[in-house]
């Protein structure tokens, strides 16, 4: 089944496969690919869009099934050259969709519920999908240092990926990061430079940076490479129904923070529909957010089409983007759908984390905590219906967030080295 997406006017010497042109999301408008991220016409942020591969999807589905076990399998759907799996990348993806079965006891779904675990990633979060997709978009444009704004977990994706393409890599958090993130993403020996405020704030920074001869030849994957870095984020939907055996999952729940991993798992869902690899049928797409930093979960429980931003205040940093890019997309998504957005506070986060750690040996950082809890409040309000096929979302390794459960996750005794003291501290059940 042919898919074509693009007009044959917009021409570029750049090769990224099947990408063919940038398109403007609000007016349509289509510009060659390049780094940039807004429409000249209306500033509508801008996507890519393809020339999608042609033949049968038997075909494409028997490519796809002998590519390489990661993110390339998926290449002739992506903006990468065609031999993307011969350069020096992270190989990210393919991660483990496991079957949480006692989770679905815990919290009563009979349908089938599944945890995306992204947590097996190589810098053990979801961005190690986006940034590599990002590295070949910075390769095509001559960039020489990679960049972003970051949370924390981008930063050390960046990080990672910059060393492993022979790039210099530079990139700006918040200074009151968490220090597991910190860390991981200083190990890789580029630079790293806290700015005093939040990520909005950073963000901000790095804009006027994008304008400054400072910033001539420097690539920042969420910015002037947002477009095609938004990508990878498909990669997600791609392999979600791949190892659901080529099917659509009936409801997902996934975290936001900028909401653009929400937009783009949609986009590869509608992707895999029109290229006839999954059957056609309703599903429902839930965002899920931290309460302390809720601007889309707020907008849609007002009944609202504008994303009035806030200023975070939670334990899941990774998610605290008080002014979010896609904020409006999501709730169109969510609408769309049939799903809905919906918001945990921290002491919720903290209980899901441990739920799902109890439940299932799955460690989640706080962003996991977020859509876990999110998940268990969806079911109670009677929005998620537990007797369909569920896909939650768990995008980061708990090992990065400890102090969120630091806490209330301590050694259970302290004894002395003998067995009495062991049935003394009543440890000794049958």
């Amino acid at each position: 089944m042919a898919v074509e997406t693009v007009a044959a006017h917009t021409e570029s010497s750049v090769d990224l496969g099947p990408a063919a042109a940038l398109s403007c999301r609000e007016c349509g408008e289509r510009f060659a690919l390049g780094p940039i991220f807004a429409c000249a016409s209306c500033f509508g942020p801008l996507e890519v869009a393809y020339d999608l591969p042609s033949g049968s999807s038997d075909e494409l589905k028997k490519r796809i099934e002998a590519g390489p076990n990661n993110i390339w399998r998926y290449a002739p759907l992506l903006p990468v050259p065609a031999d993307v799996a011969d350069k020096p990348n992270l190989n990210p993806g393919f991660t483990k969709l496991v079957k949480a079965d006692n989770l679905a006891r815990e919290l009563g779904v009979t349908g089938g519920l599944y945890v995306k675990d992204d947590s097996g990633n190589p810098t053990h979060s979801f961005k190690d999908r986006v940034v590599a997709i990002a590295v070949e978009a910075a390769r095509a444009f001559g960039f020489t240092t990679l960049s972003c704004s970051s949370t924390g977990n981008l930063a050390g994706a960046v990080g990672a990926a910059a060393s492993r393409a022979g790039l210099r890599s530079c990139v700006f958090i918040p200074h009151d990061l968490e220090q597991g993130k910190v860390v991981m993403a200083a190990v890789y020996g580029g630079e790293l430079v806290g700015i005093e405020g939040n990520y909005d704030d950073v963000n901000r920074f790095c804009s006027e940076l994008i304008g400054d001869p400072l910033g001539e030849g420097w690539g920042f994957v969420n910015v002037n490479l947002r477009p095609y870095y938004g990508e990878g984020s498909k990669t997600l939907a791609y392999e979600i129904c791949e190892q659901l055996g080529w099917q659509l999952p009936d409801q997902i729940v996934i975290p936001i923070a900028s909401g653009s991993q929400l937009t783009k798992i949609d986009k590869g869902l509608q992707e895999l529909i029109k290229l006839g690899l999954v059957e056609d049928k309703p599903y429902k797409i839930f965002g899920a957010q931290a309460e302390g930093c809720s601007p889309v979960s707020t907008a849609f429980k007002a009944g609202h089409d504008v994303v009035r931003p806030q200023k975070p205040n939670t334990i899941a940093k990774s998610l605290a983007i008080g002014n979010p890019a896609d904020g409006p997309y999501v709730l169109d998504i969510a609408r769309r759908t049939g799903g809905a957005v919906e918001d945990v506070n921290d002491e919720q986060v903290v209980d899901a984390i441990k739920l799902l750690a109890r439940t299932e040996g799955i460690f989640a950082e706080t962003a996991g905590g977020v859509t876990v809890g999110v998940t268990k409040k969806l079911i109670d309000a009677g929005l998620l219906d537990p007797a369909l096929t569920t896909v939650v979302l768990n995008t980061g390794d708990g090992l990065k967030t400890l102090d969120a459960v630091a806490d209330t996750s301590q050694a259970t005794a302290t004894i002395r080295p003998s067995l009495d003291a062991f049935r003394a501290a009543g440890l000794a059940t049958s």
